[in-house]
């Protein structure tokens, strides 16, 4: 489940959520172009989707033609759709299971397919990876079996109104989000977000002590989010000093949230499927993690290229410089530039697509793979058996550095 950030004004959050709920549980959104649009605009969106095609549409929403990146060999960037898209297409049906998709993709020695109903008329899009998914992972889903959505709401500007406006949206989770979680001026954000959302489910943090999350259960939080400092972007212990070690502080807060009732999600510090497995294994019911789906093709960023060719994508934190311009940009220049004094984030970062792994389902692959068999070594059978039954010990850097593979020989 994403959380989109608390900056963004409602009415995007709006359009956002609409377009979430609205999406199908199987296929894909596609990248659609009429026939009249360029090669140009072609290729500055089709690294957006994983599956690098457009579809090219006729003007009433039939596909017409199918574009890829080495469609544009030999031709400028002006020319039209029309005169470059492959008119040969193979589609599927709307009402076929993904096993049957999965199949007719492959008879076909084909990756990737729009999907029509019985009109013609384009409806998503489908990959063999992606109808292969489709029968192993269950998205979550609302009541009414729309896919689900947060947003994070801050402790500044009556957090309980804005709360109370993003639930009325249909927003499943809201997140009570701000760096130092463990203030008293959080946990009136919390008592004020939750008596005007009522039983809507509350995350709040981020805290590193059992101190901390027991206040945040008491104010009204259902989950408290664990982290400070781990994140990739993240330049708070370097600059401040506070902060703890993600399994540590996960695996006390977890210990407190249980005996209270309640949940913890870890949030941050993750760079590989084992960081997940670690964040459950210390007792939390979910992980979080956002740089690491910065260098995929669906990441909002624009994708670039570096001088050797390689795609990658500028990431910043939300407490950089960056990012504290875009926040205060309605203030005045005295004030914003008060404020863009401190900073607690890095403004840009290189976050390079894994060409093995480019796209967030590859890395759902690789982190649901570890989990998986992280709950066989530990004889878990679910994630609550794997709290139980998975034994923590310590371990040193060199006993870390020789769990790492090698990639050649030594």
């Amino acid at each position: 489940m994403v959380v989109l950030p608390q900056d963004i004004p409602l009415d995007v959050v709006q359009t956002v959520v609409n377009f979430v709920k609205s999406r199908h549980q199987i296929f894909e959104t596609p990248i659609t172009m009429s026939m009249h649009d360029t090669v140009g605009e072609a290729l500055s969106l089709i690294f957006k989707r994983a599956h690098g095609a457009v579809v090219v549409l006729d003007d009433d929403g039939r596909p017409a033609g199918i574009f890829t990146e080495s469609d544009a060999a030999g031709f400028d960037r002006f020319t039209q759709m029309q005169n470059v898209m492959k008119r040969e297409i193979f589609s599927l049906k709307d009402g076929l299971t993904p096993e049957q998709m999965f199949d007719s993709l492959s008879e076909q020695r084909l990756s990737f397919a729009p999907v029509i109903n019985c009109d013609g008329v384009l409806i998503g899009c489908v990959t063999r990876n992606g109808a292969l998914r489709s029968t192993i992972y269950k998205p979550a889903l609302d009541a009414k079996s729309r896919l689900m959505i947060s947003v994070a709401v801050g402790i500044n500007s009556d957090p309980g109104i804005r709360a109370k406006a993003l639930t009325a949206m249909g927003v499943d989770v809201i997140v009570v989000d701000t760096a130092h979680g463990h203030q008293t001026r959080t946990l009136r954000a919390i008592e004020d977000v939750r008596s005007n959302i009522g039983k809507v489910p509350i995350v709040a943090g981020n805290v590193v002590t059992t101190e901390g999350t027991r206040q945040m259960i008491e104010s009204g939080a259902d989950v408290v989010k664990v982290g400070v400092g781990p994140g990739a972007m993240c330049t708070t212990r370097m600059m401040t000093g506070v902060g703890r070690p993600q399994f540590s502080a996960v695996y006390e807060c977890a210990q407190e949230a249980r005996r209270l009732g309640k949940h913890v999600w870890a949030d941050g510090g993750v760079r590989y499927p084992r960081d997940v497995a670690l964040g459950l294994a210390a007792g939390a019911s979910n992980v979080m993690f956002g740089s690491w789906l910065a260098g995929t093709y669906e990441s909002a960023a624009d994708t670039l290229r570096d001088r050797d060719g390689r795609l990658y994508k500028e990431s910043f934190g939300m407490a950089s410089n960056r990012a504290v311009r875009y926040r205060t940009r309605s203030e005045s220049a005295i004030e914003r530039a008060r404020k863009e004094l401190f900073e607690e984030g890095i403004s840009t970062s290189r976050m390079y697509l894994d060409p093995t792994r480019p796209s967030v389902e590859d890395i759902i692959d690789q982190i649901v793979a570890g989990v998986r068999s992280s709950c066989t070594y530990a004889g878990a059978r679910t994630i609550n058996e794997f709290h139980d039954k998975a034994i923590v010990g310590v371990q040193s850097a060199s006993g870390y550095e020789e769990g790492r593979p090698q990639d050649t020989s030594w």
